[in-house]
């Protein structure tokens, strides 16, 4: 299965210009085809646990390969990795879901959690809920399978912030501001496309307690409009 995402991935990297980006449109056709594919059945397996996920199509959880290279030093145009985000929101960080990234080199992840910092809003809704449910994160983080190997990560602050006990059993994560896992895998898992969905969907499962208490945390939030 993997044949054309991570050959033309490999290529794009060796040959990020828009030159052979637009000569190639096809090889891009075919790979998009099958990570849509891949997504479907993702969504399909996830659906069986929370039927808002089937809400959505493979095409409205993808992200582009263009660059945003406005404020950025690497002005490669394309990134070259295939991106999904599937949510009971779609692809909007908030509600939080679970994360695909495919990356030649075997740089690929499986995600959960909010990777998105920007939100004050959102950030103080899931400190206040750590404050106050500090049990329950602990029963998620030392779940089976879950404890074993899958940490939480994010941007975290030097000290605790202002309003918070700093010797709070879970003060490790009210410094955080954002809270995500990720589980890497290498190209290899994707050429068996039945092995690959078994192990993701079996990781983003162990993920779901996990989202399920961020999502709590901000039930009430709302992406601020542009």
């Amino acid at each position: 299965m993997s044949s054309n995402i991570i050959t033309y991935l490999n290529i794009l990297e060796e040959n990020n210009n828009r030159e052979w980006y637009h000569a190639n449109k096809s090889g891009l056709h075919v790979a998009t085809e099958e990570f849509e594919e891949l997504i479907q059945s993702l969504l399909l397996e996830l659906g069986k646990a929370d039927y808002r996920l089937l809400n959505y199509s493979p095409k409205e959880l993808t992200f582009k390969l263009v660059r945003d290279t406005r404020y950025s030093h690497d002005k490669s145009p394309y990134n070259p990795s295939f991106r999904c985000h599937i949510s009971s929101g779609g692809k909007l960080p908030i509600p939080v879901g679970y994360y695909l990234a495919i990356r030649p080199g075997n740089r690929s992840f499986l995600g959960g959690g909010l990777f998105a910092d920007m939100f004050k809003e959102a950030t103080q809704k899931i400190r206040e809920h750590i404050n106050l449910h500090s049990d329950e994160l602990k029963d998620i983080l030392t779940l089976p399978g879950f404890s074993d190997g899958i940490e939480i990560n994010g941007t975290i602050l030097k000290n605790v912030p202002k309003d918070f006990d700093p010797v709070h059993p879970m003060v490790k994560y009210l410094k955080h501001k954002s809270w995500y896992v990720e589980v890497p895998f290498e190209d290899s898992l994707l050429e068996d496309t039945k092995g690959f969905l078994k192990f993701a969907v079996e990781k983003y499962l162990l993920m779901k307690p996990f989202n399920d208490f961020l999502n709590c945390a901000l039930a009430d939030f709302k992406i601020p409009v542009r």
